[in-house]
């Protein structure tokens, strides 16, 4: 429970951090990304964008059909894991969204970023950040090797850049979409190694019982 409180304080933290009045630190580093860029970074960032939820619902997708129809059952776990991180991201993602219910960068300072796309949900966090760092801290977690966890965490980061320079989110947006991501892939991850065990659990429960009786 202790990991759940500081998750949140974590979140609590970065939204207090960015949200507070005025032209605020958050603002002026995002206008710097916003609008100093390039043709390439902005063809890039809108490709990243508009292909993360693709990527982040064909992964889990892809090993769970592999997984099937090899009979692998380490891959079908692993794609039901990672499909279900992605379902426990964006229900703390929406949850967040319209509890705090922040506009759009390009709504409280319409003359002072360039947006490219206009978004209908509200901005704090960023759903497309959660949904990449949900996807790549899974998958490291699944498979914690370096040909995995560096692009995986590399396309990640990308996205979360992505939403800077498109100008449709806070730098605290995209922070708090990236805990919010690997947060709950972590806790995915621990809540599936606590159902998968039950005999080691029950052993462990039975040595601390027997020995607090026989002490």
């Amino acid at each position: 429970m202790r990991y759940i409180k500081h998750f949140f304080i974590a979140a609590l933290f970065l939204f207090q951090v960015g949200y507070s009045n005025g032209q605020t630190l958050d603002a002026r580093w995002l206008h710097s990304i916003n609008t100093h860029t390039t043709p390439f970074l902005s063809h890039t960032s809108t490709f990243l964008s508009n292909s993360t939820a693709y990527i982040a619902v064909g992964v889990p997708v892809i090993l769970l059909g592999a997984g099937y129809l090899s009979n692998d059952q380490k891959l079908t776990e692993g794609g039901w894991y990672v499909g279900s991180s992605l379902v426990i991201s964006s229900i703390f993602t929406l949850s967040a969204k319209y509890i705090v219910n922040r506009p759009r960068p390009y709504i409280t300072y319409p003359n002072y970023f360039d947006p490219r796309g206009l978004e209908g949900s509200p901005s704090f966090p960023s759903g497309h950040t959660s949904l990449a760092f949900s996807t790549a801290t899974s998958l490291s977690l699944y498979n914690p090797k370096w040909y995995v966890i560096v692009p995986s965490f590399t396309w990640a980061a990308a996205v979360g850049y992505s939403r800077l320079n498109e100008g449709v989110h806070y730098p605290s947006d995209v922070f708090a979409g990236a805990l919010f991501g690997a947060g709950s892939a972590w806790l995915t991850f621990k809540l599936n190694q606590w159902l998968n065990h039950p005999i080691q659990r029950v052993s462990r429960h039975t040595l601390k019982w027997v020995h607090h009786h026989h002490s």
